[in-house]
C-alpha cells in the first residue's frame, strides 16, 4: 500500500517523467536535463515501486507458506527478507534488461518519438496476446501456482540463508517468465500510469492464484491481440 501511495505521488509531481520512459511534455523538459546515469537509476526506482506495488502481492500465498514453515526459527523475519530481496531482485533485473532495450529501440529510432507512435503500442498489445499462447507461458504459470510444492523442492534446510533468497530469486524468475510480456504494456501507455497498473495488477493476481486463473490466459490473449488491430485500425483509417 506504501508502494502505491509513493507511486500515486510521484504521478501527480511535476517530475513524473523521470520514473518512466513516457510522460508529459512538462516532464520532459526535466527528463533530458538528467545525465544518463541518473535517468536509467530513477527509472529503475520507478520499476522497483511498481514490482512492489504490482507484483508483491502476487506471491502471497508463497510467502504465507515460508513464513509457517518458519514459525519456530529465531531468524525467520531475516530469511523472509532475504526472499523478498531475492524475489525483487530477479524484477529489477528484468527493469534493467527492458530499460537497455528501450534505450537501444530509441538509438535505433534517432529520437524519443517513435517509441510514443501507435505502431510500437499495437506491437506491445500483440506480442503480450501472442505470449498467452505460448507454452513456455503456461510452464512457467504452473510452477507460480504451486507454491507449496515450489518451496518443498527449493527449500532443504543445508544452508538457510543461500537457500532463502535462492527461492525468493527463482520464483521471480518464474514469475517474470509468465507475466513478462504484460508488464512491458506498461510502456504502451505510460509506465507509471496508476489505472493501467490497477488493471495489470488485477490481471496477474488472478492468473497466478484464482482456481480458474489459467483458463483466463487464452481469452485474455485474443483481448490483447482484437487491441492491437485496433489501434491499428483506428490510426490507419
Amino acid at each position: 500500500m506504501l508502494a502505491w501511495v509513493i507511486l500515486w505521488y510521484l504521478e501527480q509531481s511535476p517530475y513524473a517523467s523521470l520514473f518512466h520512459q513516457h510522460g508529459s511534455s512538462s516532464g520532459h523538459a526535466h527528463h533530458h536535463r538528467l545525465p544518463a546515469w541518473l535517468s536509467s537509476m530513477t527509472f529503475l526506482a520507478g520499476w522497483l515501486l511498481m514490482t512492489i506495488a504490482m507484483m508483491l502481492p502476487t506471491t502471497v500465498p508463497l510467502v504465507n507458506l515460508f513464513r509457517r514453515m518458519l514459525a519456530s526459527r529465531q531468524q525467520k523475519a531475516y530469511l523472509l527478507l532475504l526472499l523478498l530481496t531475492g524475489y525483487l531482485l530477479a524484477w529489477l533485473s528484468f527493469g534493467l534488461v527492458a530499460l537497455a532495450l528501450t534505450r537501444g529501440m530509441e538509438q535505433l529510432a534517432a529520437g524519443r518519438q517513435m517509441l510514443q507512435t501507435w505502431i510500437f503500442s499495437a506491437g506491445l498489445f500483440f506480442l503480450a496476446g501472442a505470449f498467452q499462447f505460448s507454452k513456455i507461458k503456461y510452464a512457467c504459470l504452473d510452477m507460480c501456482r504451486t507454491p507449496l510444492g515450489f518451496l518443498m523442492s527449493h527449500w532443504h534446510g543445508r544452508n538457510d540463508r543461500r537457500e532463502a533468497f535462492n527461492i525468493g530469486w527463482r520464483h521471480g524468475l518464474f514469475c517474470i517468465g509468465c507475466c513478462w510480456a504484460l508488464m512491458l504494456l506498461m510502456f504502451a501507455v505510460s509506465s507509471a500510469n496508476l489505472s493501467w497498473m490497477l488493471v495489470l495488477a488485477f490481471i496477474m493476481a488472478i492468473e497466478k492464484n484464482a482456481s480458474w486463473g489459467r483458463k483466463l490466459g487464452r481469452p485474455l490473449g485474443v483481448a490483447l491481440i482484437i487491441a492491437a488491430v485496433g489501434i491499428c485500425l483506428y490510426h490507419l483509417s
